[in-house]
């Protein structure tokens, strides 16, 4: 499975209808409903805020609505799209500004479906691997080349706190936790050690 990075937005046009695909990552069923209200909020005069869903480790927890359009032409499609996407931890939000011609039911099942591939044509993803967060207090004197060690390792979300000593927080992949704790361990002749933790799973 592959994860979205970050935010993409598309638009087509079907007889004067204006469709608009918002691709966001979303891991949650709650995130799914801020996220569908926010986009309600920056298009108020749109007709329909469709959305379809894919979230956690396997791909296996969806979400979807054809919000006032006809059942099962415009969610379901999108979400269908979705799956056969191999990304997960996405929603797909389809903004439809009504251009004055009905569609019918074949023709909106297509719109709402080319939206959804218009946009993740255009996606930024990454393989979808387990992290774990970190922490680790560091000297001063030891501040560049730890830092070179965490990017090295493939530490993302990285967090610097200074005080009297330096604070690392952030996400590694887990895979490298063995690795990187060997190498600070060496770097700072075990004066130094990385505590890590699972990322907590997200409710749905």
């Amino acid at each position: 499975m592959k994860v979205l990075l970050q935010r993409h937005e598309t638009e087509i046009e079907v007889k004067k209808s204006r469709f608009i695909a918002i691709a966001c990552p979303c891991e949650s069923s709650q995130q799914v409903k801020e996220l569908v209200a926010q986009t309600r909020k920056e298009h108020p005069q749109a007709n329909h805020v469709v959305h379809a869903a894919v979230m956690g480790p396997n791909g296996d927890m969806f979400s979807m609505s054809d919000d006032h359009e006809p059942k099962n032409t415009a969610g379901r499609p999108a979400l269908e799209v979705l799956k056969g996407s191999g990304i997960t931890d996405i929603i797909v939000m389809v903004v439809r500004y009504f251009g004055g011609t009905l569609l019918g039911t074949g023709g909106l099942v297509k719109a709402y479906g080319d939206s959804v591939k218009a946009v993740l044509d255009g996606v930024t993803t990454e393989e979808l691997i387990e992290k774990s967060r970190f922490n680790m207090i560091v000297g001063y004197d030891s501040y560049e080349q730890m830092k070179k060690l965490l990017v090295e390792h493939g530490a993302t979300d990285l967090n610097e706190e200074f005080t009297t000593d330096i604070t690392f927080a952030g996400l590694l992949p887990t895979a490298n936790e063995a690795s990187l704790s060997a190498a600070v361990t060496e770097l700072s002749s075990g004066r130094t050690s990385i505590a890590f933790r699972r990322q907590e799973p997200k409710p749905f």
